[in-house]
């Protein structure tokens, strides 16, 4: 069984460059459902890592980035997602770290 979670990522960077920074890494670590809002399927050794590389590049009197643990990415993690409109295709599981 997988140690791995299922991440709501979502960050307000006030800075053009700092979220440029931001958006980068976060492509690295998971998929983008908007702009500033991605799914991340993480150990807890990603998300140390994640943390850390975001931690790096913000602004922390200024920016914000939220991390919300879904659960597992192939119980709640998949199915607490609910849709109006066009729902985008959600990740099946496993890492994308680049």
């Amino acid at each position: 069984m997988s140690d791995r979670r299922r991440y709501l990522v979502s960050y307000d960077i006030r800075d053009p460059k700092r979220l440029r920074k931001v958006h980068k890494a976060m492509k690295a670590y998971g998929w983008p459902m908007h702009y500033s809002v991605f799914i991340s399927d993480l150990d807890r050794i990603e998300l140390i890592e994640l943390k850390f590389e975001l931690g790096e590049v913000i602004h922390h009197g200024e920016d914000t980035v939220a991390f919300i643990d879904l659960g597992m990415p192939t119980e709640r993690g998949r199915d607490c997602f609910d849709f109006l409109g066009v729902a985008p295709p959600l990740p099946q599981s496993g890492p994308v770290i680049v």
